[in-house]
């Protein structure tokens, strides 16, 4: 089953089915132990990977810079740091999560207590994504490690940099007889997927992930499949649009657009077409300047072959800024589309990169209407002044994560799932819901054998029975 005829895969990896199966076969046998179930064993493991990404947050962001150009600040927020605080956030609500949880028995059954434990699932498969290379890998994993299961990991290996550094320094920082990391492309995840696991968490594409849910089902493994969208961004009049445009741009930009949440593209309401259009090119002036290929904050095309594909977008609307690009640097200036065609092809799939088309609409129900007639976004934003429109927002359209005022900021917040709906993806994480992921929610009932109240329920049946029964259920 191959899941990807595009990516750069070594051909000559010698990784196959058979050292796959040794791989999961060596994890299930240390799960079997019962050694990653005690609380102890899991912050153990998650406070070594805090020291890990703490110690060698050079090694990190150096690889971070080889394979997407980094700014070192840009990789501590939105990867290094960002992993820190989700891992100290699970430590100090870790002990609640995991307490059993009591629940109400019904009269019938009295006496008795019921109750729900979560316990692990046993060896999942994390396969990460190229485009936030580390924080995309370690997230899944931080969850996964508190939930007390044995992990394979499979990092992209269209980031090269980050993959081998997490090979190397993964294996000795945690338990490596729990965490196993596997380099490769196309053959190592073909055999990986070949293989028996307690649940799977893809990130990635669409057509991919169906491939992986196709080779789940096989199994009956459970799937969490985290994956893209053309996330909107709606602007109305009335807002601040000055400040709508530099939030815009700072999400779409930041990771030189190529962040699955990023705002994919402007649904511009009314006369707010004509002056975001204004705003965003001073808002992209403000942060990378008049020429954002000498900005050290303006990050690089993962590759040729994704730049290519930017390239052809560049022409499906009229240029408001930006435009410029050049294949040797893997550089594409930050660029806003106007007057796009919404059949055209950059209003067509999830673009990936740092193009900015804008449409126009005339009014909120056209917005809806707009979003409601695509796939369900894997993210939707708003820029707002009215209660009535975020109501409406939120009630008349479905996505995975909605925000009003700020794009990308909800999976900063650890209370909040991140996932999709549809199209987008199923399943969540981060968090307590990293838990639910990762976790089996055990019911327990418990009725003493001394007073036997069920024998109102044992056949043979008597009216007296009946009544009672009837009263009592």
């Amino acid at each position: 089953m191959n899941i990807d005829t595009s990516t750069d895969s070594d051909p000559g990896n010698a990784f196959t089915a058979h050292h796959a199966a040794e791989t999961v076969a060596r994890l299930r046998a240390t799960f079997n132990t019962g050694r990653t179930k005690p609380l102890a064993w899991r912050k153990q493991q998650l406070q070594e990977l805090r020291r890990l990404l703490t110690e060698q947050q050079d090694v990190f962001t150096e690889a971070l810079h080889a394979d997407l150009g980094k700014n070192a600040t840009e990789s501590y927020v939105m990867e290094i740091g960002f992993l820190v605080k989700e891992i100290d956030h699970t430590l100090r609500h870790l002990n609640r999560w995991t307490r059993p949880h009591r629940v109400w028995v019904p009269l019938a059954l009295t006496p008795a207590h019921a109750w729900t434990v979560r316990e692990p699932l046993g060896t999942v498969l994390i396969i990460s994504p190229w485009n936030y290379p580390l924080n995309l890998a370690l997230a899944p994993l931080i969850g996964a490690l508190a939930a007390g299961n044995c992990v394979v990991l499979k990092p992209s290996e269209v980031a090269p940099a980050t993959a081998a550094v997490l090979a190397h320094w993964l294996p000795r920082a945690l338990d490596s007889e729990a965490v196993a990391v596997v380099e490769g492309g196309v053959p190592e995840t073909t055999a990986l997927l070949e293989q028996r696991f307690d649940h799977i968490l893809y990130t990635g594409n669409g057509a991919v992930g169906r491939i992986v849910a196709t080779a789940a089902a096989r199994h009956l493994t459970p799937v969490t499949l985290e994956l893209g969208g053309k996330s909107p961004a709606v602007v109305e009049p009335g807002a601040d649009l000055a400040a709508a445009a530099r939030r815009i741009a700072w999400g779409k930009f930041i990771n030189a657009g190529q962040t699955c949440v990023a705002p994919d593209y402007v649904l511009a309401i009314g006369e707010a077409g004509a002056a975001i259009e204004s705003h965003l090119t001073e808002a992209i002036r403000e942060m990378y300047g008049a020429d954002p290929a000498r900005s050290g904050d303006y990050g690089r095309i993962i590759n040729e072959r994704h730049f290519d594909r930017l390239e052809r977008l560049l022409e499906d609307g009229r240029t408001v800024t930006g435009g410029d690009h050049d294949r040797s640097t893997r550089y594409i200036a930050p660029t806003v589309l106007a007057d796009v065609d919404p059949g055209s092809a950059v209003m067509s799939d999830e673009i990936f990169g740092p193009i900015l088309p804008i449409v126009r609409v005339p009014d909120l129900d056209a917005a809806i209407a707009f979003i409601n007639e695509r796939d369900k976004p894997l993210a939707l934003y708003a820029f707002t002044a009215s209660r009535r429109s975020k109501r409406r927002l939120t009630s008349e359209t479905s996505s995975g994560g909605l925000a009003f005022g700020v794009p990308t900021a909800h999976l900063t917040v650890p209370g909040l799932p991140f996932g999709g709906v549809g199209e987008s993806g199923m399943g969540s994480y981060h968090g307590s819901h990293s838990l639910d992921t990762f976790s089996h929610t055990k019911s327990i009932l418990d009725k003493p054998l001394k007073l036997d109240t069920l024998a109102v329920t044992y056949p043979p049946y008597t009216r007296r029975k009946d009544r009672i029964l009837r009263r009592v259920m």
